[in-house]
């Protein structure tokens, strides 16, 4: 319920009847919210077999407005955030129906996923990420009847972010979709039909699926389950799905129509209004689908979800971009839209993105075009880094989950197929189970077994790719920075001390007495190599978060040795020439100022994929900064890296940002965008069925404009490293210790900076006006921790729950201006050349 659960109702419907029940309640605080009290809940009851539906309203005390959730990033004194406003630049508009599958616009709740368009009226895909291993749709809903409202020459629709639902007009009727927060339920709610015009609702699967058919009174279900076990690595698990059908109006009729069919038929009530819902809960085959229906059904309110969006957005780190051209508006567009899938897809126990792919909102049935059962570690690194800079750090829960609850799979999986090894080599393609398996079958007749991690496979994309183990524990180590919980720290930690123990194992002497990995894969750039660069910097991050983890943790102190240790002997990065022949350099090398880093020790070995792997120690692996001895080098390795922009999942406009060059960071966001960004829900294309919509470019967006704002990835926080001289970017970063940065940048230069301190100690900051003499105040009492200082690095110190603006000392901070980020709707689909988010009228 919106107000407050009520389930002393006694379900008891005998008949169809509509009752209107009125439940007066003594105020009472609405939980998570400050001030708001519900004086009244309305509910309608509309009786389906043995449930009642409860369709509630609510009504707040008078002079008590609905307060912002308690955790909002509301910023201080001196920056505020309109949300609503600032989210309404992102809406998703459509100047005609979206008929096809590829124009299909997101809609979920973190666990069921919808992909909704108006072809048939209106045609909704449901999708979850627990209908493993082939992630099969519960079914399709069609509501022909709507084609009166998508077939009207005043036709508009929109996604709206900001209450996460799609809306539809036309023809005097309106149609809202969304999904419910607190149960699986797909809703679509419509006014303005005409009563006397009968309406039909179908949910339908398709050959060869086998679903059975059930009707339970006023409730259709298709239901069907299955058992993992045929494929390579199977489980043995059970998996199912399950769609339900139920709808509120009269003379409500369901039927049965075959085995892959549920017919609904209603007419709307006297005003025109009803409400078609589709109940998708998980199922395994074990309960009863009616009995999983029903409890699903029982509950529908009408405001759930918009509640539980505005918390959201809210809470998330939210940033406005404008340039003269549009290009920053529209990157800001697609950082929301990315936003918006991430909370929408990331709620169950496993990401909803495989392979770049976001597949709770497939539109093409149960087609996938990468193995459905297998998850892409590089597809998803985007996705957890994009996530913390926002601070929705729920959203990376799934991700932790995925490689912590397989724990004693990987370590079985590597002691099998890595030579009896301890601890973890992480599969790079890993399958839900922990199996470094990956099974491909659309590519061709013949299906191809890949395997991750196995000592004995032919040379091949990932089979000895080690580094992936590493990296999983670098995302651990950096939400921990983030968000202090120990708690979090410690239930992970047994993967980072896994991986660690496995390179540990892995790396052999050599005659220059360093430690090395050899053979091993460059990922699936270079196979069976020399010292990879991706090793390198992986043990390099791996051995030192998981000493530091292990030591703030009390544990394992045998290993913190053997890491300290480690630590000392490993190779230096490769260099090569930045262009001609690839052949080994000497460390000196970098004297003559025409060496790169290389791929491995062995730069010339054969090329299988475009990843510049030279540049993995700047991003993700932030081993080199502005104050790094390789920072030459690594800007030589950018300006030569041999793939530049290529691919969806390119990673070349973060690693603009962490190197501090604005212009490439811009030009790159602009080519991948008019490259890959193809459908008008602002995702990309790469391959597959068109309507198969990729999210990895989204998330390299958004963790672009993030870094691009501000960083501290080695603990000093620098501000506008990347932002565009032509780009006016303002909004909230999450950094380390629960700091948020709240920044506008300008004509390349810094307008405001308010640093928001979570934990009480010491910070770093660059000055973001080198040469420059800077103030830094705690808000609201003029008292100054750094009291003009030109320095470069400046140190403060800062206390939990507190603010400071920094400022040039030549300005007062009481003349500060109070900067309010809000917007309003361009009120069209926006598009940019070939481009576009929403759909023209033309």
């Amino acid at each position: 319920m919106v107000c407050e659960r009520i389930d002393s109702i006694n379900r008891c419907c005998a008949s169809s009847v509509d009752v209107k029940i009125t439940i007066t309640l003594v105020p009472q605080s609405f939980p998570g919210f400050r001030g708001a009290r519900v004086k009244k809940i309305g509910l309608h009851i509309y009786c389906l077999g043995n449930i009642a539906l409860m369709l509630s309203s609510c009504t707040w005390s008078p002079g008590q407005p609905l307060a912002r959730p308690e955790s909002a990033a509301s910023g201080s004194q001196y920056y505020r955030v309109d949300a609503a406003g600032l989210l309404s630049r992102s809406k998703i508009h459509l100047e005609r129906p979206n008929l096809l599958p590829r124009e299909a616009m997101p809609l979920g709740n973190g666990r069921l996923g919808a992909a909704v368009w108006s072809e048939n009226g209106l045609t909704i895909q449901l999708n979850r990420v627990d209908t493993l291993p082939h992630r099969l749709s519960p079914g399709q809903l069609h509501v022909p009847g709507l084609s009166a409202l998508t077939s009207a020459s005043d036709y508009s629709g929109l996604l709206d972010l900001y209450n996460g639902e799609f809306v539809e007009r036309g023809n005097g009727m309106t149609a809202t979709i969304y999904v419910q927060p607190h149960s699986d339920v797909v809703i679509v709610d419509v006014t303005g039909a005409n009563p006397k015009v009968k309406q039909e609702a179908q949910i339908a699967l398709w050959s060869p699926r086998k679903p059975r058919a059930s009707v339970s009174g006023k409730m259709g279900a298709l239901a069907e389950s299955w058992k993992d076990d045929s494929e390579p690595g199977a489980s043995g698990r059970r998996f199912g799905s399950l769609a339900a059908l139920a709808a509120a109006g009269r003379d409500v009729s369901i039927q049965g129509k075959g085995d892959l069919e549920v017919d609904a038929s209603f007419f709307p009530d006297s005003t025109g209004h009803f409400r078609i819902l589709v109940a998708a809960p998980a199922y395994t085959g074990e309960e009863p689908p009616s009995m999983l229906a029903e409890h699903a059904l029982r509950d529908v309110d009408t405001r759930s979800h918009k509640l539980w969006w505005h918390a959201f957005w809210n809470r998330a780190g939210l940033i406005k971009v404008s340039s003269a051209d549009g290009w920053g508006d529209y990157m800001e567009n697609l950082r929301n839209i990315y936003l918006f899938t991430a909370a929408a897809e990331n709620g169950g126990a496993y990401p909803g993105s495989q392979a770049g792919i976001a597949d709770l909102f497939s539109a093409v049935k149960d087609t996938h075009q990468w193995d459905p059962a297998a998850f892409w570690h590089w597809n998803l690194r985007m996705q957890i880094s994009a996530n913390l800079g926002a601070g929705i750090f729920e959203a990376n829960a799934p991700y932790f989950n995925l490689y912590r609850a397989n724990l004693e799979n990987m370590s079985a999986w590597t002691r099998q197929h890595m030579q009896g090894r301890p601890g973890i080599c992480v599969p790079e393609t890993m399958r839900f189970n922990g199996a470094g398996i990956e099974y491909e079958t659309s590519d061709s007749e013949k299906p191809v077994i890949g395997l991750n991690c196995d000592a004995e496979s032919k040379p091949y994309y990932n089979a000895r790719t080690i580094s992936t183990g590493a990296e999983v524990s670098l995302w651990i180590w950096q939400q921990y920075l983030q968000t202090q919980d120990r708690s979090f720290l410690a239930e992970n930690y047994p993967v980072m001390a896994a991986a660690s123990r496995f390179l540990l194992d892995y790396e052999k002497p050599g005659q220059d007495k360093r430690m090395h990995t050899t053979t091993s894969n460059a990922h699936e750039t270079q196979w069976d190599t020399a010292d990879p660069t991706t090793d390198l910097a992986a043990r390099h991050t791996l051995f030192a978060a998981t000493l530091q983890s292990a030591q703030l943790l009390s544990r394992d102190s045998a290993l913190v040795g053997e890491l300290k240790e480690a630590l000392k002997n490993i190779p230096p990065f490769p260099r090569t020439q930045e262009s001609g022949t690839l052949s080994l350099l000497p460390e000196s090398a970098d004297a003559n100022s025409h060496d790169v880093i290389a791929s491995s020790y062995e730069p010339g070995a054969p090329q299988h994929n475009v990843e510049n792997i030279g540049l993995e120690p700047v991003w993700p692996y932030g081993l080199i900064g502005p104050d790094s001895p390789l920072k030459a080098v690594a800007q030589r390795t950018f300006m030569h890296r041999p793939y530049p922009t290529n691919q969806d999942w390119s990673f070349d406009p973060i690693q603009a940002a962490r190197l501090g060059r604005p212009d490439e960071l811009q030009q790159t966001l602009i080519k991948l965008t008019k490259t890959y960004q193809k459908y008008p829900n602002g995702m990309a294309s790469w391959g597959g069925s068109s309507g198969e919509f990729y999210i990895e470019q989204d998330a390299v967006v958004a963790t672009a404009l993030q870094e691009a704002l501000a960083q501290d990835f080695d603990g000093t926080i620098r501000i506008a490293r990347g932002v565009p001289a032509n780009w006016k970017m303002e909004g909230t970063v999450f950094l380390r210790d629960r700091m948020r940065a709240h920044v506008l940048v300008e004509d390349s230069v810094c307008r405001m900076l308010v640093i928001e301190a979570g934990s009480t100690g010491t910070v770093k900051l660059e000055n973001p006006w080198p040469g420059m003499p800077v103030i830094v105040e705690e808000t609201g009492s003029n008292i100054p921790l750094v009291k003009g200082s030109s320095e470069r690095i400046l140190e403060m110190r800062v206390h939990a729950g507190k603010s400071y603006i920094v400022h040039q000392a030549s300005r007062t901070a009481n003349s500060a201006p109070v900067e309010t980020v809000s917007g309003s709707s361009t009120g069209h689909a926006r598009k940019l050349g070939d481009n576009s988010i929403g759909l023209s009228a033309q």
